[in-house]
Order: C-alpha cells, then structure tokens, then sequence
C-alpha cells in the first residue's frame, strides 16, 4: 500500500467502528464490480462498511481532503457497471445502514435506510395493509439505495411508476460531507426545485443517499391475470398500444419465442413455444371491477390478433405464468455467456423494435431473447453467445451497441431503468443534445467539482477509451 493510502486508511480506521474497514485486496475483489456483464472495473484501495450518516460524512470528509474517488454501492446487484470500482477508490458499501425506522400508515410513507432490502420493506409495509410498489427483479437482494440511485422500475411501473414516484424525500451527504435534507413528508409540495428528481437516478454521482422517506400505497386486492398468444411480432405489439388506450393493467409483460423456448427448457410448465409472442396483463382492481379491466385486456388482444386469449382459471395459474416471466433472465443466462440490454421505445414502436432486434441477432449471430415491460415500452434484449469464444464476444458487444442505436431511431432510450453506469456513457452522447450535456457537466460540477463521487460513470463521454471489455 502506498503512503497516501496507508494514511488514508488509518482516518479511516479513526473515525469508523471495529470491522468497517477493509484493504484485504484477496477480499476486496468481491467489492470490484456489480453484476454487469462486458464493464471495466478498477483495483479499489479499501472498502469501507459505515452504519451512521455522520460515518458516511467522515468518510467524504477524508476522501474530498484528498481527492480520492469514492463508489457508493449497494448490494452489487446492478447491471450497467455503476457499482464498478475505479482504481485506488473507496469502496463505500452502505449494506451495514438497513434500519426500516418506521411505518406511518396514516401519513402514507416509509423512513428506511439505503441498505434495506427491497422486498424487507415490501414485506414491512404489507404487514400494515400497505404497498410499496417498485418492484425490480432483484427485489430478494437489491437494495433501496442502489434503487435510488439507478431510478429502479419493475413489473409494476406502469401503473405505479419507477422508484422516483416512490420517493417523498432523502437525506444525502455531499461531496465534502455536507448533510442535507430534500424533499417533504406530505404527499404533495412544489416549494422550491425538484431536488429529489435531481439525485434519484443520478447513479451516486452527485450525492450519498443515507435515508429516504418513501411513499407507501393502500394494498391492492389479488390481481386478475389475463394471457395472450400471438403467432406475429407485429399483433402482439398491436395488442400492447391497444390495450394501454382502454386499461390501466397493473402489470403488462412481454416475451418472445427465444425467451419462451429458454424458460420451458429451463422449468418445464406447459408454455406453447410455437407462439412468437406471450403477453401477461393483470388487473389489481377489486372484485368485479378487476375481471372487467381483464376481460377489456382480453378484447384488446384478440382485436390486434391474438391466436389464443383466456383468463387466469386460479391464482396458482396466475403464479405460475408470472414466474415463468421471473424466469426469462435466468432461462436465458444458462444457455452460455451473456449481455443483458435495457432499452425503452414508445409503446407505438414495440413491434418494430422487436423485429429489429430479431434481424440484429441474425445479422451478428448471436442469440438474442427479449422480454420486458411491455405497458411501458421498457425491453431487455438479452444477448446470448459461447463461453471462452473471443470473435463471439465481439459480435455480442457490437449487438449491444447495435440495440442502443435501434431504440434512439425508434424515439426511445438507451436505458428504461438499469442506469447508465460505464456501458452505455458513449451511446448516451448520442441520446443528449450539446446543451444537454453541458447542462450535465454544469450540475456536476456545482455538486462535486472535484469530481470524486463515482467518477466516470452515467454522464455523457465525450472522450471515449473502450467502453467494454471481453466478457
């Protein structure tokens, strides 16, 4: 270790509690990356476990005296690289901070610290006849930091929104160490800017987030499920723009064939993989409201075309099917080495995006199986290829920018709700206007100019080394 590290790490060793430092570089490799494939990662100098906000001020404190870059993470669940170390880094794991303070079913909100899980607080907040409704697929270890800081979606966006629609304030501590509180406790307020929009999504590059007041919602009634078959692309995009003009589903879920195909070989539970598309709806109204909305969903389909269309018979049924779209990621990582894409084109553009996917996998032979959010237009083009083959790498990481480039032509995003991280910083240059970017650059700067919190990570890059490395 290096003098300056070494000093570093004994201010550390002071202001922070037995245990809550780490330089075992043999340890530390588990604390290098998130779960992003194809992302470059640094050698961090020491990771580092606080428990307080005043511990996460003191860490700040020392890094900015010293201008050391620090990587907030969460629990490393992440798939854009934003939690990826840069070399001789803090490492600042806010895991250790995972106190749910309390519960105001009256007030309609959560307090909970960044390192709580996400579904802990889901199951809390059920526990009071309440919901909190992001739901990413990794809510059995993802964090509600790391939700905040990457904007985090799921399955129930597109009727309760992403995690910035959960969110009524933070507390956070700045660059230097400065604490402060944005936001309100009630659920409306327009005094001042819109700080929480500000920093939700911001990918812990302007700020740590220590605490966050969430907004909680009434518990919704067991969902109706309604399911669709199509024999086309183009029909099962048409259903999905008609169904969101006469519904507001709370769930809407999209896979295609290659998907379908890898999630019956996986678990085997009867799905027909002749069909080139399956949609999952469902309906969280009460009673006979909620089969009405389904039953809608259902015309909406068989009118763009639908081959087959029912009503879930039983909510074990209705389980199942929606397990089987849980399942569209893991199905599709065993069949070899993997990059999982995350883009979001206007829900008039799913068909056509879906059909240029398909012709960007056969012009790079690569395999690639889409699902995603479909009531939002949110796709994960999953792209598959052979272990330990290099020209295969390269194909797949020229497909990944391919899918990016797809949907900026089809007026979308480069990202729905994975983050920008260290993938995707070149293709987002192409997403911002100049005055866009410097609009970025003047906000990071007013927060962190010296540029120590997370650098190199979800702004615009405009002098590009390689943005990818071989899986």
């Amino acid at each position: 270790m290096r003098a300056n590290e070494d000093t570093l790490v004994r201010e550390l060793d002071a202001a922070l509690p037995d245990g809550a430092v780490m330089t075992d570089p043999d340890l530390l490799v588990s604390y290098r990356h998130d779960q992003a494939t194809g992302a470059n990662a640094g050698q961090p100098a020491v990771a580092v476990f606080p428990r307080t906000t005043e511990q996460v001020q003191a860490v700040m404190r020392a890094a900015h005296s010293r201008h050391v870059p620090v990587v907030p993470r969460g629990a490393g669940s992440g798939l854009s690289g934003g939690a990826n170390a840069s070399d001789g880094c803090i490492v600042l794991c806010l895991e250790r901070m995972d106190a749910v303070h309390e519960i105001r079913p009256a007030d309609g909100y959560a307090v909970a610290e960044p390192g709580v899980i996400n579904q802990r607080l889901r199951d809390d907040a059920r526990a009071h006849g309440l919901l909190y409704a992001p739901d990413p697929a990794s809510r059995d270890w993802c964090t509600v930091g790391g939700n905040i800081a990457t904007n985090a979606g799921g399955l129930c966006c597109v009727k309760y929104g992403s995690t910035r629609d959960a969110v009524l304030g933070l507390e956070i501590v700045l660059a230097d160490g400065r604490v402060t509180r944005v936001g309100r406790r009630t659920i409306k307020g327009v005094a001042g800017y819109d700080l929480i929009g500000l920093f939700v999504g911001s990918e812990g590059t302007l700020g740590v987030v220590t605490e966050a007041r969430l907004r909680l919602r009434p518990l919704p009634p067991p969902p109706t499920t309604a399911v669709a078959l199509f024999g086309d692309l183009v029909s099962a995009g048409r259903a999905v723009e008609k169904i969101m003009v006469v519904a507001t589903p709370s769930l809407l879920e999209l896979m295609d064939a290659t998907t379908l195909a890898a999630v019956e070989h996986f678990q085997p539970m009867g799905l027909d993989t002749s069909a080139a598309a399956l949609l999952i709806a469902q309906s969280d109204l009460p009673g006979r409201a909620g089969e009405v909305e389904a039953d809608s969903i259902l015309a909406a389909c068989d009118a763009a075309g639908a081959t087959e269309s029912y009503r879930s018979e039983d909510a074990e049924q209705a389980d199942m099917l929606l397990g089987a779209r849980r399942l569209a990621f893991p199905a599709l990582e065993r069949l070899g080495a993997w990059l999982l894409d995350d883009i979001a084109v206007p829900r008039s553009r799913i068909a056509e995006t879906i059909l240029g996917i398909e012709r960007i996998a056969a012009e790079r032979d690569v395999i690639i199986g889409t699902f995603g959010h479909a009531g939002d237009g949110n796709l994960h083009p999953t792209i598959v290829y052979p272990h330990d083959d290099p020209d295969a790498a390269r194909r797949a990481l020229a497909a990944f920018d391919d899918l990016l480039h797809l949907a900026l032509k089809a007026g979308g995003t480069v990202t729905g709700e994975h983050g920008v991280g260290v993938l995707k910083r070149r293709i987002l240059a192409e997403e911002l206007d100049p005055v866009a970017q410097s609009l970025h650059d003047a906000v990071k700067h007013a927060l962190d100019p010296a540029e120590i919190l997370n650098p190199g990570k979800a702004l615009p890059l405009r002098k590009p080394p390689a943005t990818h490395k071989n899986p």
